[in-house]
Order: C-alpha cells, then structure tokens, then sequence
C-alpha cells in the first residue's frame, strides 16, 4: 500500500501527527493519565465522578456562550488536520480516500447498527467496571435546566464525533499507514490512544474504548468509510448526554 518515503518526508509526518495530538486527543490523553493518577491516590476509583458537559459561568447567557466557543475552538484541530492531508495530492480525492462521498443514508444504517453494539457494550463494561470498584461515576449532563441545554448537548455529541473520528482515523490512520505500519498495528496503536484520553474515568472505560477503538478501526481499513464511525460516535454520545438515567440504571457501584 506504501512506497518507501525519503527520511525528510517521514520526519514530516511524524511531526504532523505529534503537532495534531499535542493540540487536541494527546493533550486530552496527558491530562487524563494525570487525572487518573490524582483521583486513584485519594480513594478508590469507584468514590471519584467524571463530570462530562459541565456548566462554566453562572449566568445562562454567558454559559452558553462560553459552551459554543468550546465546541467551536475544538474543532480547529480537525480542520488544521483536513488541511493537511489536503497537501498530499494522492491519486484520489481527500473525501474518497475519507470515505465521507456519498451513501448518506447507508452510512447512517452502518452507523446506528455499530452504535447498538457498541451501546450494549459500553452499559456492560460501565456497570462491571462500577462493580469491579475501577470506574467512576460518569455524570454525562451538568449544564443545568435551560432552553439551550438539549442542542448543546447535540452539538456536543456532534463535535465528539467529528473530532475523534475525523483525528483518529481520517488523519491518524492514513498518517500511520502512509509511513509503512500494517493494519493492525494501526488498529491497536489508535485503539489504545482512543482508550488513553478516556482514563480519567477510569480503567473500565479505558477497556471498553479500546474494544471499540478495535471494532471501529477493523471497520475503517476493512471499508474505507469514515461516516458510519462518526455517527455511530455522535448516537452514543448523544443519547448518554440526553439520557444520563441510563447510566444510572445499571450503576451498582
């Protein structure tokens, strides 16, 4: 699939890809570990809460605000990464070599079905982990009772999507197999960064996003379709934020 690159060429594809995760999933990764570190040397894992979508200014019109702007700003990395890949020139167009032309709504009936796979599996690994004492609890929702709390929520869900899929395998995948890596050393390398930047939840998360990484990376270098892994992404996430309850159902820790 690769041709032998000149040491100039590698050294450049190494630095676009450490240059990408240092402003986006790497610093995430960084912090979780951290995160991780601190909430395991203060009490069990399991005492700890992971808050996801919190609230950060008192004032509803300001946090809303401030919200867009977050969602907004985390997307700049996926544009910057879109860029340049848009700078290889390959035979094929960048929305092709994607996956992203075309078959919408195949893409979606791809994309729910992976999503309620993944969805069983996620509420099983999430309720063993509570039991088992090494994940904490993940309180999906904090942003309050306003009118423009669900379509944040979606946007947040949406932005999820595009960024870790869009990073991780529309350029993180190509990245790594253009320098030479085999199908699955990029599959396992990938799933295991995906479950890095989730640690901060805990260690059950951290297996479950690696059992996912592994599915969504088979699919993507099997297909060759990027859109059914973000909508499936942007389901799963959608549907915990609106439905945190669910969570909560099988929480027995």
């Amino acid at each position: 699939m690769t041709t032998e690159l000149e040491p100039q060429e590698r050294k450049r594809l190494w630095f676009e890809l450490g240059l990408i995760a240092a402003l986006s999933l790497g610093q995430a990764s960084v912090y979780a570990i951290v995160r991780l570190a601190d909430i395991a040397t203060r009490g069990p894992i399991s005492h700890a809460q992971a808050k996801l979508n919190t609230s950060i200014s008192p004032r509803p019109g300001f946090d809303l605000i401030y919200q867009l702007l977050d969602i907004g700003f985390a997307l700049v990395p996926v544009a910057l990464g879109l860029y340049l890949l848009s700078r290889d020139r390959p035979a094929r167009p960048l929305p092709i070599r994607l996956g992203v032309d075309g078959h919408r709504l195949r893409d979606l009936g791809h994309g729910t079905l992976i999503f309620l796979v993944i969805g069983i599996g996620t509420l099983g690994v999430y309720a063993g982990g509570r039991a088992l004492g090494i994940t904490a609890e993940i309180q999906p929702s904090n942003l309050g009772d306003h009118w423009w709390t669900i379509p944040v929520l979606l946007l947040s869900a949406a932005k999820n999507g595009i960024l870790e899929e869009v990073l991780i395998f529309g350029f993180g995948a190509l990245r790594l197999r253009k320098l030479g890596y085999g199908p699955w050393p990029v599959i396992i390398s990938l799933a295991l960064f995906r479950a890095s930047y989730h640690l901060y939840q805990g260690i059950g998360p951290f297996i479950g996003n690696v059992a996912m990484g592994i599915i969504f990376g088979w699919y993507f270098l099997r297909k060759g379709r990027l859109m059914p892994l973000v909508w499936a992404h942007v389901i799963i996430d959608a549907v915990g934020f609106l439905a945190p309850g669910v969570l909560a159902l099988v929480d027995i820790g």
